[in-house]
C-alpha cells in the first residue's frame, strides 16, 4: 500500500512539474511574440494568467481571419499613395496626416484585417506586428488631435513619423518584415513644409 501511495504521489508530482514547464514555455513564447504588449496587458489586467489567456485568444482569433500578404501590385499602389501623402505634407500637413491614417487603414483592409473599432484592430495587429502597436496608438492619438484642429506642426510631423513606420512594415514582403521592424526606430525624413503662396 505504501509503495502504491508513493507511486501516486510521484505521478502527481511529475504531472505538476510537466505542467509548470509547459506554463513557463508558453509564457516565454508569449513574451517573445508580443514584447511590450505582453507586459502592458499584464499590468492592465493585473494578472499574468488572465493576460496570457487573452493573448492566446488573440492568436486563435487572428488565425481565423485569413490575414494575407499584399500582392506586388498592391504594394506598388500603396507605396505610390504613400509618396503622394508625403508630397502633400509639404503644402497641407493636416490633410496629409488624415490621408496617412486612411492609407494605413486601407493597407490593413487589403491584408484582411477587419476594421471594426480601434481597440479590436490593435488586438488583431498585435499577433503578427506587436512591434507596431506603440506607433499605431501614437499615430491614432495624434491624428485625432489633427482632426480636431488641435495639433501643432510638431505633432503633425511626429504623426507622419509613426505612419511611416507603419507603412514600411505593412508594405514589406513577409520575408522583409523583420528587417522593416528593425528600422522602425529610425527617424523619418519628411519634406520641409513649403510656404503657402498667397492668392
Amino acid at each position: 500500500m505504501f509503495a502504491l501511495i508513493m507511486i501516486v504521489i510521484g505521478v502527481i508530482a511529475l504531472a505538476a512539474a510537466v505542467a509548470a514547464v509547459r506554463r513557463h514555455s508558453r509564457r516565454r513564447q508569449l513574451r517573445q511574440r508580443f514584447g511590450a504588449e505582453y507586459h502592458r496587458l499584464v499590468d492592465d489586467r493585473q494578472s499574468k494568467r488572465i493576460a496570457e489567456s487573452e493573448l492566446i485568444m488573440r492568436q486563435r482569433h487572428v488565425s481565423e481571419l485569413g490575414i494575407r500578404p499584399l500582392t506586388p501590385w498592391q504594394r506598388r499602389r500603396y507605396a505610390a499613395a504613400w509618396a503622394a501623402v508625403l508630397e502633400k505634407f509639404a503644402d497641407v500637413p493636416d490633410h496629409a496626416v488624415m490621408d496617412a491614417q486612411y492609407l494605413v487603414c486601407a493597407i490593413l483592409a487589403g491584408r484582411g484585417y477587419p476594421l471594426m473599432h480601434r481597440e479590436q484592430v490593435i488586438s488583431d495587429l498585435s499577433v503578427q506586428h506587436a512591434s507596431l502597436l506603440g506607433h499605431f496608438r501614437a499615430a491614432c492619438e495624434l491624428a485625432d488631435h489633427v482632426g480636431a484642429g488641435m495639433a501643432p506642426m510638431l505633432d503633425m510631423r511626429q504623426a507622419m513619423v509613426h505612419y511611416r513606420v507603419l507603412v514600411a512594415e505593412l508594405l514589406a514582403p513577409p520575408a522583409d518584415q523583420q528587417h522593416a521592424a528593425q528600422l522602425s526606430g529610425r527617424a523619418a525624413a519628411l519634406p520641409t513644409q513649403r510656404t503657402r503662396r498667397s492668392g
